[in-house]
């Protein structure tokens, strides 16, 4: 199993304990960006550091790191934090092999699957407030974004039109 520390590491400080506990022998290796590794890990678990893999040629190279393993779950920390999210979803992308499961800032989880498609749509909703009573307020804004933008670009055309034609005018009588 490959976890990507894309959140708060007290998460996964919670969530590794209970995977040993269900799962027993089971090898648990990180990808993180965080200095050290999180205390429930244990000795024999492989840590790759985002900052040893630089650009491009560093994906690449993580990339080649990471598939002799066969990892067969990829868990992802979604928990509306910025941290590592790019790099979180291209290893999904990539480690397509891996069936791959969120793990909320609740620390509930789960499967990021066709099957599970309903509860991955909401969960998107949700972190684009686009469910609850946010979701009106919302959907007004994205609609009204077009038309304000609009009226903003005629005022400024109005102003720099005003502008010239008082340029061009004769000033004053002689």
């Amino acid at each position: 199993m490959l976890l990507v520390e894309s959140g708060s590491r007290h998460l996964l400080e919670e969530l590794i304990p209970g995977i040993y506990k269900s799962h027993a022998g089971v090898v648990i290796d990180l990808v993180t960006c965080y200095a050290g590794k999180p205390t429930a890990l244990r000795d024999d678990a492989r840590v790759y550091r985002v900052t040893d893999y630089g650009g491009a040629a560093g994906r690449e190279k993580m990339l080649a790191d990471l598939r002799p393993n066969n990892y067969d779950v990829l868990g992802l920390i979604c928990s509306a934090e910025p941290i590592m999210t790019k790099w979180k979803w291209w290893l999904a992308w990539k480690l397509d092999e891996a069936k791959s499961f969120a793990l909320n800032e609740n620390g509930d989880y789960f499967w990021i699957d066709r099957g599970h498609s309903s509860i991955l749509f909401h969960f998107v909703m949700f972190r684009l407030g686009m469910s609850g009573a946010g979701a009106p307020a919302t959907i007004v804004r994205l609609l009204l974004l077009p038309l304000s933008a609009m009226g903003l670009v005629l005022f400024a055309a109005g102003v720099h039109l005003r502008r010239a034609l008082s340029s061009q005018a004769p000033h004053g009588r002689p």
